[in-house]
């Protein structure tokens, strides 16, 4: 346990951020999903539309710390690929 009240300090700001970075996490997880959803469906329109708006939210992820920026580009070429490939 934090003894010295800067480790205290530091404890405490980490469970914010923790906490800040688990919604971030779980909202682009959203997001990826509604694009896993259309491209399952099939529905070129729908899937093209999801990935436009969750690119912003993934590189947002990557400018917020929550996601490596390469981890960020591989999903996103790896998405856009599939969605290229329906119909």
């Amino acid at each position: 346990m934090a003894n010295t009240p800067q480790a205290k300090k530091r404890a405490r700001q980490n469970e914010a951020r923790f906490a800040i970075n688990k919604a971030r996490r779980s909202r682009i997880r959203t997001f990826l999903k509604k694009v896993e959803e259309a491209i399952t469906s099939g529905d070129k329109d729908a899937a093209t539309t999801a990935l436009r708006d969750a690119q912003p939210e993934m590189m947002r992820g990557v400018t917020k710390g929550v996601f490596h920026k390469n981890t960020v580009a591989r999903r996103m070429s790896r998405l856009s690929a599939r969605v290229k490939a329906i119909g």
